[in-house]
């Protein structure tokens, strides 16, 4: 058989999908995993939305602090990765490989500036040193966490038409599930956040004193997410539903050791999930096993896998 030819923007655009998976792989051993679970295609656009998300968060946790770049430089940064995008978007090409294989992916899944702009929004708030109210972290959470969710989304419904009040319960899901990762994550990370990045993002809660009331308030917030977020997950199509399925249980695991762990040991450490546990989330979910698959309608997911737009 003859090998298929590629056009020049094919080729480049195979290499950029091919850098944002390196991304995935070198800063989530999670998302990747459960990743591992998707289509080649699908697969591909998760890693392209995740590249992008990923170079823009490095830019504000750190890496180019250590480049010697000032607040206000780390803000153009910001800025122009932005405009780059939206240009992107517009045009279906940027030379910067991130930006484009974001941006094909974008184009195909209907992803628009609807949800980069609250993105970029909370990026650049992580610059700012003040702490959160619970409206500004509110509104936080929904761009660095919430979006993202629907970005992946709307890669998931990629070519299937969706009746609008099962697409509104999805959407709800995905924001749900993306707020729970984002909560996860400030607790994991609330001693390195305050310490080396002197972030608060919890109203009240001062992260080098840390109570165990305040960590159970903080757990049982995240876990109401988790669970609100299990009836839109139930109906995603069969192969991603797979996926996310692991991530939450993974996310889960996470939550529970966070709960195991003493609140001043926790400012101290990075709770972590062990790849073997990873592994036996990884095969339940395989196999259809778990909160995601409880009452599971396999005609619903049939019905939906099957959908033409």
């Amino acid at each position: 058989m003859r090998a298929k030819t590629l056009t020049s923007l094919g080729l480049y655009s195979e290499a950029a999908d091919a850098g944002a998976a390196v991304v995935i792989r070198r800063y989530s051993t999670s998302f990747g995993l459960a990743c591992r679970l998707l289509d080649a295609p699908m697969r591909r656009d998760i890693e392209n939305v995740y590249a992008l998300v990923r170079v823009a968060d490095e830019a504000v946790d750190g890496a180019a602090a250590e480049a010697g770049l000032p607040v206000a430089a780390v803000l153009a940064q910001l800025d122009r990765l932005e405009d780059e995008t939206s240009t992107a978007l517009s045009m279906g090409y940027s030379t910067n490989p991130v930006v484009h294989a974001f941006a094909q992916t974008a184009r195909r899944a209907g992803i628009g500036e609807d949800l980069t702009a609250p993105f970029f929004a909370s990026m650049r708030r992580d610059c700012d040193p003040h702490g959160h109210s619970v409206a500004s972290l509110g509104d936080y959470i929904y761009g660095s966490a919430e979006v993202v969710g629907l970005m992946c989304l709307r890669v998931f419904l990629t070519g299937l038409s969706v009746l609008p009040a099962e697409r509104l319960r999805l959407e709800q899901s995905a924001r749900r599930l993306g707020a729970a990762f984002q909560k996860v994550n400030f607790l994991r990370d609330l001693g390195q956040d305050g310490e080396e990045l002197g972030r608060a993002y919890f109203p009240g809660v001062d992260p080098a004193r840390l109570t165990e009331a305040q960590k159970a308030a903080l757990l049982a917030d995240l876990r109401d997410d988790l669970d609100a977020a299990l009836p839109g997950l139930r109906t995603l199509p069969a192969r991603p539903r797979r996926a996310v399925a692991l991530a939450h249980a993974l996310f889960s695991e996470l939550a529970d050791r966070i709960e195991a762990c003493p609140a001043d040991v926790l400012v101290t450490t990075r709770v972590r999930v062990p790849g073997t546990v990873k592994l036996r989330l990884a095969v339940a979910a395989l196999a259809g096993i778990g909160p995601a698959f409880a009452h599971d309608d396999a005609g619903q997911a049939a019905r939906s896998e099957g959908r033409a737009a």
